[in-house]
């Protein structure tokens, strides 16, 4: 069963389909889970043009290998996975190799890439096939459904939070899956994190608070003393310029991301001072190793409500209308 996407900006609908048939190098997973991201979104209300369809939504995957296909183990050398093994699939699903982003390291910016979720069916089903160089494994420590959100919200904020790692005041704009797990990381290294939410989202604020937040308030506010770094979860393009105003000469606001809305004119004064602002695209399996290396070594918390695979559009409106602490997680019977 999978919930399919058969036109954007129409429910999901739940579906027989058949079970993927293997390519070679590919891991055929039964998914344990599936986080739900905005980018889900961003794709099922057509801010993002579909691919293909119809089309299985979900990149946040945690599932079990029940059929290794041929040449897996020589096409993912580093990641030889066994029947059995528990494995999590990301938002980058494959990339050509060949292009010159591949050829210098920045996989994460290859011309011919496919995205889980996207691209390829997605973790909104019972099984998945992924690409098994382009899966990790979880540390042992989270179960299925607090791992799911570590596939996008705790890699894509990773990546984010390595532009602005040296910084001692961190600002996150939208404090949902991936700014709960990133102020955690932060905060464990000695950092000030300020959580930016919805004016009156008062539970956000309180939860940020709990995970250890130097100080929360609505985005529209700013805080007393002057920010070394920012990064915007949220897909509203009117917070690069009050986040560039919360922040001190040579900050950097990072735009975390795929999908945004435009950003309003404003002055340069609030750009000068050599403030910059950055934007982060998909993620490289570097990143994974790095981020999983500290996911095993801090003991994060990770939020996450539980779904049925059939409540797919039930999660996805309470994402949408920001009724969660923390991560929506699918989990099929």
């Amino acid at each position: 069963m999978a919930m399919r996407m058969l036109h954007s900006k129409q429910p999901l609908k739940a579906m027989r389909i058949p079970i993927p048939a293997l390519k070679e190098g590919e891991l055929l997973i039964r998914v344990k889970a599936c986080g739900v991201c905005r980018t889900d979104l961003h794709i099922l209300d057509g801010e993002l043009t579909e691919r293909h369809l119809p089309l299985v939504l979900g990149h946040e995957v945690v599932g079990e290998v029940v059929c290794v296909g041929s040449g897996s183990h020589s096409h993912s050398p580093s990641h030889s996975f066994s029947n059995g093994d528990r494995v999590g699939v990301p938002w980058l699903g494959h990339t050509c190799g060949r292009c010159s982003y591949c050829v210098n390291g920045e996989e994460n910016l290859c011309d011919r890439p496919e995205f889980t979720g996207y691209d390829r069916d997605g973790g909104y089903a019972e099984y998945i096939a992924a690409d098994a160089r382009y899966c990790f494994n979880i540390p042992d420590q989270y179960d299925d459904l607090h791992a799911a959100p570590l596939m996008c919200g705790g890699l894509i904020g990773y990546r984010a939070y390595s532009m602005v790692a040296h910084c001692e005041r961190l600002g996150l704009y939208g404090f949902g899956a991936a700014a709960h797990i990133v102020a955690q990381i932060a905060i464990s290294q000695g950092k000030k994190v300020y959580a930016f939410t919805r004016e009156d989202d008062i539970a956000t604020q309180k939860f940020a608070l709990s995970l250890g937040a130097t100080w929360a308030g609505g985005s529209n506010l700013k805080p007393s003393e002057k920010l070394d770094a920012a990064i915007i979860f949220a897909p509203a393009g009117e917070l690069v310029p009050q986040a560039l105003a919360t922040t001190r000469k040579g900050a950097t606001v990072v735009c975390a991301g795929i999908h945004m809305s435009d950003i309003p004119r404003f002055p340069y004064s609030l750009l000068w001072g050599e403030r910059s602002i950055h934007s982060v695209a998909n993620l490289t399996r570097a990143d994974g190793e790095a981020f999983f290396k500290i996911a095993g070594q801090i003991p994060l918390k990770i939020s996450a409500t539980r779904y049925a695979l059939q409540d797919a559009n039930l999660a996805l409106d309470d994402l949408r209308a920001g009724r969660l602490v923390g991560a929506a997680v699918l989990v099929p019977d």
